[in-house]
């Protein structure tokens, strides 16, 4: 029991850590492609808010969301090891 414990513990602040350093990441190259649209496209105006409001809904979007399968998929494949290790 201890060490299913021990596991959980080290497995959830290292998929945090990962967590984190992939939304990071990604709002980042998000971030890199608003500017890049601005200076493309040659538009006027405060380019801090057209970048902000960018960000607001990339803060809304589906990829953001998807970053929490940083979580479900390894929990998942470790179930899925031990049931079928121990049951089949």
């Amino acid at each position: 029991m201890f060490a299913l414990l021990r596991l959980s513990v080290i497995g959830f602040i290292v998929l945090t850590v990962i967590y984190v350093c992939l939304s990071f990441y990604s709002r980042a190259v998000r971030r890199g492609k608003l500017e890049a649209e601005w200076e493309e496209e040659g538009m006027t105006g405060d380019r801090d808010a057209f970048v902000r409001a960018g960000l607001e809904d990339y803060d809304g979007s589906l990829r953001r969301k998807l970053i929490l399968g940083v979580y479900v998929v390894p929990v998942c494949i470790v179930i899925a090891l031990i049931y079928f290790t121990n049951f089949h």
